[in-house]
């Protein structure tokens, strides 16, 4: 049996929703929504770096003022708090040694994980919450005996991949109030009601580096080890200036210009050597070295618990990618295996698979090969 958040999971009396607002328009509008269906909303904004707090891409002060404008335009109260020492030492360290490793992590994945469901939500039930909401498109579903993750109505908009490595005991205290609605009719709400915010650009960097230039911001972090760049067939191009900074499938930023057999195709980054500190480059988007029908994932992470059985399922092994249909072929502990339908593009060690059935998310795990 399926039932409503409202129905299922509030107790008598007005519950107490503490609603993490980061200063855009999604959370205030999830804030709002809440409110109107008769919630006692509080509203709470994570500060979860502070190294750059004098930095031109720092947007943390503005984000505070919208915050606390929203907040009295929706006569909810609206605290701070900072995480910025278990952001340091639960996603940030762990962003770095993959980064070092030479694989790319996804710490948007583990910030959910371990900041927005984990320190977030033991603050609100300090504050005496019966539940928390932020503005994350996605939806829950209440059954009599588990709780699912499902993608948003708003497919456009999806974020269910981030957040699948959440818990059952996370998700039963978890409200995502845009989950039936789309983008389009969050920016009208926000519009018709006054929001201060109602127009503000949506933030499209990782968690914690904003939009600032991503390998500036790594080279203050990691050493500058060079190396020789080659091709698939072996022959040396050029020379970078460390693993760390390149990515599966990049094509900007390889420092390759012109082509080298005259078909005039771009280079990609197509495999990476930490042994030999290697770059390998493939001309073509649709280069053999690209492409891969199958995928190893560890630190695999169930929303029901357990293992999903061996069978047919879609995966994504990137955000806003197309479901791809697969299968999983073994399974080990908290490892597993995909085999795909068709080849897939770029799969990029250190970020997550994200397996699916039909609609419900079923968790993933890290890409190792």
């Amino acid at each position: 049996m399926i039932a409503t958040e409202f129905q299922k999971i509030t107790p008598s009396g007005r519950p107490k929703v503490v609603v993490g607002m980061s200063g855009g328009v999604d959370s205030s509008v999830a804030a709002w929504l809440l409110k109107e269906q008769g919630y006692e909303v509080v509203g709470l904004f994570m500060k979860n770096w502070e190294d750059d707090d004098q930095d031109e891409y720092c947007s943390a002060r503005q984000d505070w003022i919208d915050v606390v404008s929203v907040a009295d335009l929706l006569g909810i109260d609206v605290e701070a708090v900072n995480f910025a020492q278990e952001y340091r030492e639960r996603v940030f360290a762990d962003f770095l040694r993959e980064y070092a490793a030479g694989r790319t992590p996804n710490p948007d994945v583990l910030c959910n994980a371990e900041i927005k469901f984990k320190a977030f939500l033991d603050h609100a039930m300090h504050l005496g919450a019966d539940l928390i909401a932020t503005g994350h498109y996605a939806r829950v579903e209440h059954h009599t005996d588990r709780v699912q993750l499902l993608k948003a109505r708003d497919l456009t908009k999806d974020q269910s991949y981030f957040l699948h490595r959440l818990t059952q005991a996370q998700l039963s205290k978890v409200l995502f109030p845009l989950g039936d609605i789309t983008k389009k009719e969050v920016r009208e709400i926000a519009a018709d009601l006054g929001l201060p915010n109602a127009r503000k650009k949506d933030s499209t960097g990782i968690c914690f580096i904003g939009e600032r230039p991503f390998r500036e911001f790594l080279n203050r972090y990691l050493p500058i080890a060079p190396g020789p760049i080659l091709s698939v067939d072996g022959k040396q191009l050029g020379e970078h200036m460390g693993l760390a900074f390149f990515t599966l499938g990049q094509r900007k930023g390889i420092g390759l210009g012109g082509s080298q057999d005259g078909t005039g195709d771009a280079w990609y980054v197509a495999r990476k050597d930490v042994t030999n500190n290697t770059l390998y480059v493939a001309q073509g988007h649709d280069h053999p070295w690209l492409l891969s029908e199958t995928l190893a994932a560890m630190d695999a992470s169930w929303i029901s618990g357990h293992e999903p059985p061996l069978g047919q399922y879609s995966a994504k092994t990137r955000y806003r990618q197309e479901d791809a249909l697969c299968a999983i072929t073994a399974e080990q502990g908290d490892s597993f295996e995909l085999q795909f339908e068709a080849a897939q593009w770029a799969v990029t060690p250190g970020q997550s698979a994200v397996l699916y059935q039909g609609d419900v998310c079923l968790g993933g795990g890290i890409i190792v090969r």
